[in-house]
C-alpha cells in the first residue's frame, strides 16, 4: 500500500539527513522551497515536517527556520519528551488542516509536540492510530470519533486511556456509549437554521443530505425534522436522503438523476457539509447546465467550498476549536483539571 505523500516525503528528508546532505546545527529550505521541490501543498510539507520534529531530527525556530538536531545529544539532555496525540479521520482536505493548525499552533507554544494520525473513517485503522499513541506515550490525547454514530469495537482502548490517567477530548462528535468530554457544533441546531432558511422563504418542499454513520448526521437529521415541527409544516417520506462514508458518491449520483430526470424533485436541500453540497451541484451541472444553476443549497461548516459554489453554509469555528481542544489538553495534563464539554453554535453565512 502505498503511504500517503507526506510521509513518503518526511522518508525522503530522513534519508537526506541522515546521510548528512542537511548537516546537524543547519537550517533546512523553507517549507515555500519544499513546497515547489515536491509539488504538494504547504499543509502536506508541514505534516512532512511535523513528523520529523517528533521523531527528534528536526527543531522549529519561530521566525528563523526549522534546523536539524544532534538526536542523540538532544535526546540525552531531555528524556521526557511532552507528547499530545491528535487522530482525526482526515488530514489533507476540507476543514481538517485548520482544525490541526490551531492544534499545533497552541502545542508549539508550550513546548509540546504533535503526534498526528488519521483514521480515513475507518474502525480498523483508528484501532492502529491508538496502538500508536500507547506506542508513542502521549500526555493527552485529542480525537475526532470514526463512525461515531455506530458501536465502535474499540472503546476499551479508550478505557486503557483513563486508567493511565491520560486525558482524552473529542473534538466535532463523540461516543455516546463513552462519558468523556467533547468540543463540537450544536449540530442539531446548525440544521434547524439551514432549513428554516428555505422555510421562512416559504419553500416547503426541502430534500435532506445527511450521512448516517457519523453522529453529525443523526443530529442534523433532528435539526431538519425540527425546523418542520416548529413551523407547523410536514415534509414527504422522500425528503431524507441518507448515506455512509463508503455510499456518498453512488447515493449524489442518484440524487442528481432525480433532479435532472424527475420534474417532481425538489431542487433545494439541506447538505451534510460544504463538500457534499458541491459535490451535488458540480454533478448535476455537468449533465445539466441549466437544472445546475436551479439548485438551491444551504450546508455546515462554511468553508471555502460554500465560497465557490455560492451557498449558504453554518459557520464552523475550524482553528478556534483546534486551539480550543489543544489548551483544554495541556490544562488538563498540567493542572489536573477535568475538561468541560463546550457546545459552540454557528451562525447560517448567507450567499
Amino acid at each position: 500500500m502505498n503511504l500517503p505523500k507526506y510521509q513518503q516525503i518526511a522518508e525522503v528528508l530522513r534519508e537526506e539527513i541522515i546521510k548528512g546532505t542537511y548537516a546537524v546545527g543547519n537550517v533546512i529550505p523553507t517549507e515555500a522551497k519544499l513546497q515547489e521541490q515536491f509539488d504538494v501543498s504547504r499543509h502536506t510539507i508541514r505534516q512532512a515536517l511535523s513528523i520529523l520534529i517528533n521523531e527528534g531530527y528536526l527543531r522549529s525556530e519561530k521566525g528563523s527556520g526549522t534546523y536539524v538536531k544532534n538526536r542523540l545529544i538532544e535526546s540525552t539532555n531531555n528524556n521526557s519528551t511532552r507528547k499530545i496525540g491528535v487522530i482525526t479521520t482526515y488530514l489533507s482536505d476540507y476543514i481538517f488542516p485548520d482544525i490541526i493548525r490551531g492544534i499545533e499552533e497552541v502545542l508549539r507554544q508550550n513546548n509540546y509536540s504533535l503526534v498526528l494520525a488519521s483514521t480515513d473513517n475507518d474502525i480498523v485503522q483508528e484501532e492502529i492510530c491508538l496502538k500508536r499513541m500507547l506506542d508513542e506515550e502521549v500526555a493527552g490525547l485529542i480525537v475526532e470519533p470514526t463512525k461515531s454514530n455506530l458501536f465502535n469495537p474499540n472503546i476499551a482502548y479508550y478505557s486503557k486511556f483513563k486508567e493511565l490517567g491520560i486525558p482524552i477530548l473529542f473534538i466535532n462528535a463523540y461516543y455516546e456509549t463513552l462519558d468523556l468530554p467533547y468540543i463540537a457544533m450544536d449540530d442539531r441546531k446548525a440544521a434547524q437554521k439551514a432549513t428554516e432558511f428555505w422555510l421562512n422563504q416559504g419553500i416547503t418542499n426541502i430534500g435532506l443530505i445527511t450521512k448516517i454513520d457519523d453522529l453529525q448526521g443523526k443530529l442534523r437529521m433532528k435539526g431538519f425534522i425540527k425546523a418542520f415541527e416548529e413551523k407547523g409544516v410536514s415534509f414527504s417520506k422522500e425528503a431524507i436522503h441518507t448515506y455512509t462514508t463508503e455510499t456518498l458518491d453512488a447515493a449524489l449520483a442518484n440524487i442528481a438523476n432525480q433532479v435532472i430526470n424527475d420534474e417532481t424533485t425538489t431542487r433545494t436541500f439541506v447538505c451534510y457539509n460544504d463538500k457534499v453540497a458541491l459535490k451535488l451541484q458540480q454533478l448535476v451541472e455537468s449533465k445539466s447546465p441549466i437544472l445546475g444553476s436551479k439548485l438551491q443549497l444551504s450546508s455546515h461548516d462554511n468553508s471555502i467550498l460554500s465560497a465557490v459554489g455560492g451557498f449558504s453554509s453554518v459557520q464552523h469555528i475550524k482553528d478556534e476549536l483546534g486551539r480550543i481542544a489543544a489548551n483544554k489538553i495541556i490544562e488538563s495534563i498540567e493542572k489536573n483539571k477535568a475538561i468541560e464539554t463546550e457546545i459552540f453554535v454557528g451562525e447560517l453565512v448567507e450567499r
